[in-house]
C-alpha cells in the first residue's frame, strides 16, 4: 500500500497540472459596463456620445497613458510629463523629450477634462482630447514616434490586443481608438474633493485666513479702496475655476512678446498673445505657472497680477485695474490669505487615487 501512494501521488500531481494546462483560455469579449463619473454634486459634463467611457475603455486608456511603447525609444510615456502628483502636469518649466530637448510650452494639468468644451493645449489647437492624446506621440520634442510605429509596437502585444477586444470588440488597433481610449481615461481624472468642495458640502470649515482669501478671490477690486478684492473669480470662475476662453494676462508687452499664443491657431491679429485659461484646481501642486513656466509660486502670480501686469494691443479688459499705478493694491496679508485659499482647492484624493497610478 505504501509503495502505491508513493507512486500514485506524484502521478496524480502531474496528471491535475496536465489537466489545468490544458484548459483552454477564455477569448476576451466586449464589455459596455459603463465607467460612472462620480461627479459630487458638479453639472453633467457632456461626454461625446460616440466615446461614452466603460469600465475596459477607462482601463486601456490608464496603460496607453503609462505607456512607454508610443515612444520612439521606449523611454517615455504621456504619464512622464503628466504626473498624477503634480495633478498630471510637469515641475519641470519645459518637459524633456526623448532626444533630450526640451518642449515649447509647460505640460497642461489634466484635471477635470471632460468639462473642456472649447479646445485643449495652451493654444485650442485640438478641439477635444481625442485629438491631443496623439499630438505629443509624434511631437518631435515630445514622444517623436509615428502612428503607425505606435500601432504596430501595440499590436504586437497580446494584452493590448485583448484589452482592445474588450473595449471596442475588435483587436485591430487604430490611432483612432488610441486616441478615444485615452479621452476616456482622461474624463475620469475627475478632481472634487479638495476642502474648498468639502467647505461647499458643509463637511469642513475654513480657517480665518482660508475664508478672507476667499472673499479676495470673489470680490472685485474697487477703486473707491474701500473694500478689496482682486479680481481671480472673473477668469477662475465656475466649479471648475476656469472660464475655458483665451485671454492675453498681460506677461509681455508686445514687444516681448515671442509666442503667438491663440493666435497660431486662428491666424487672428486680435488673438496675439491669448492663452488658455486653465482651471485653478490642483493649483498649489502643479507649479511652475503659465504657458512658459515662468512663476515658480503662487506668491510669484499673485504679485504678477497685483502689479506686473504689462500692457499691449491684445490684453484683455479684465486688466484694466491691474494695469493702473499701485495695481490691486494688495498687501501682504492679502497675498498670504489668497494663497491659503487656492491651497484649498488641493484635492489629496485626485492625487494619491489607486485608479489613476501605473497600472504596470
Amino acid at each position: 500500500m505504501k509503495n502505491f501512494i508513493t507512486v500514485f501521488i506524484p502521478v496524480f500531481v502531474v496528471f491535475m497540472y496536465a489537466c489545468e494546462k490544458e484548459q483552454p483560455e477564455v477569448p476576451p469579449v466586449y464589455d459596455p459596463t459603463p465607467y460612472v463619473l462620480n461627479l459630487r454634486g458638479f453639472p453633467d459634463p457632456g461626454i461625446p456620445a460616440d466615446n461614452t467611457p466603460t469600465s475596459v475603455g477607462v482601463q486601456l486608456g490608464r496603460m496607453l497613458f503609462y505607456e512607454k511603447a508610443l515612444s520612439k525609444d521606449g523611454s517615455l510615456s504621456c504619464a512622464d510629463c503628466h504626473r498624477q502628483q503634480h495633478a498630471f502636469s510637469d515641475s519641470l518649466k519645459y518637459s524633456i523629450g526623448v532626444e533630450k530637448l526640451p518642449g515649447k510650452r509647460h505640460s497642461m494639468a489634466l484635471v477635470n477634462l471632460a468639462w473642456h468644451k472649447d479646445g485643449l493645449f495652451w493654444d485650442g489647437r485640438s478641439p477635444h482630447a481625442r485629438n491631443q492624446a496623439l499630438k505629443p506621440i509624434q511631437d518631435p520634442l515630445e514622444m517623436n514616434e509615428s502612428l503607425e510605429n505606435a500601432i504596430s509596437k501595440l499590436q504586437g502585444k497580446k494584452i493590448y490586443r485583448d484589452q482592445f477586444v474588450r473595449a471596442f470588440g475588435s483587436d485591430t488597433i487604430t490611432a483612432e481608438k488610441i486616441g478615444l481610449a485615452i479621452e476616456q481615461f482622461e474624463f475620469a481624472l475627475v478632481s472634487n474633493n479638495s476642502k474648498f468642495d468639502q467647505w461647499k458640502r458643509g463637511e469642513v470649515a475654513l480657517t480665518d485666513s482660508e475664508e478672507r482669501g476667499r472673499q479676495l478671490f470673489f470680490t472685485e477690486f474697487d477703486p473707491s479702496g474701500v473694500k478689496k478684492g482682486a479680481e481671480c473669480f472673473h477668469c477662475h470662475s465656475t466649479f471648475n475655476f476656469t472660464n475655458n476662453e483665451y485671454m492675453n494676462n498681460g506677461l509681455d508687452a508686445e514687444a516681448d512678446q515671442t509666442d503667438p499664443g491663440r493666435m497660431n491657431v486662428t491666424n487672428n491679429p486680435a488673438e496675439k498673445a491669448m492663452f488658455k485659461v486653465p482651471t485653478l484646481r490642483n493649483v498649489a501642486v502643479s507649479a511652475p505657472y503659465m504657458h512658459d513656466g515662468r512663476f515658480s509660486t503662487l506668491e510669484e502670480v499673485i504679485d504678477h497680477y497685483n502689479t506686473g501686469v504689462r500692457n499691449s494691443p491684445t490684453v484683455d479688459f479684465l486688466m484694466q485695474y491691474n494695469l493702473q499705478p499701485g495695481g490691486l493694491r494688495l498687501n501682504a496679508q492679502d497675498k498670504a490669505d489668497l494663497v491659503a485659499f487656492m491651497k484649498t482647492l488641493t484635492d489629496t484624493e485626485f492625487l494619491s487615487s489607486p485608479g489613476f497610478k501605473n497600472p504596470f
